[in-house]
């Protein structure tokens, strides 16, 4: 698969992502009234569920051996839940940054920090997770 193309997968499974972050932050925030901090851990937990098996089986799916093992399975979501917690601790920060430092309303720092999150972790995922081990 040309390059181009896994990163307009990676684009479309990141809209997907954000729609069910958005829907997540929206209901934990306007309708439970939760923190917008928490409700952010809880909508990126459950994105990175659909992340993951869109990642693995679409986006980057080239990439992989084409025999699948236990082994790899888990060396897969091990590396993935470190990509995740790299990006999503550099996006948590902005958000944080952007909300207590600048006075941004709380929706806007969310959604601006998805741009942090995305490009850090299709980064890693395409060069660790998902690479064809050396």
């Amino acid at each position: 698969m040309k390059e181009h193309n896994r990163v307009i997968r990676f684009a479309l499974v990141g809209t997907l992502n954000f729609l069910i972050m958005l829907l997540t932050v929206w209901v934990m925030q306007y309708c439970l009234g939760v923190d917008y901090r928490h409700g952010n851990v809880v909508a990126y937990v459950l994105a990175q569920i659909n992340n993951f098996l869109f990642s693995k089986y679409w986006v980057f799916q080239g990439l992989q051996k084409k025999e699948s093992s236990i082994s790899r399975l888990t060396r897969e979501i091990l590396l993935f839940l470190i990509a995740f917690g790299c990006a999503y601790g550099l996006q948590f920060l902005c958000l944080l940054w952007m909300v207590e430092c600048m006075g941004l309303n709380s929706y806007l720092a969310q959604f601006l920090g998805l741009f942090v999150y995305g490009f850090v972790n299709y980064v890693m995922n395409r060069n660790l997770t998902f690479a064809q081990p050396k």
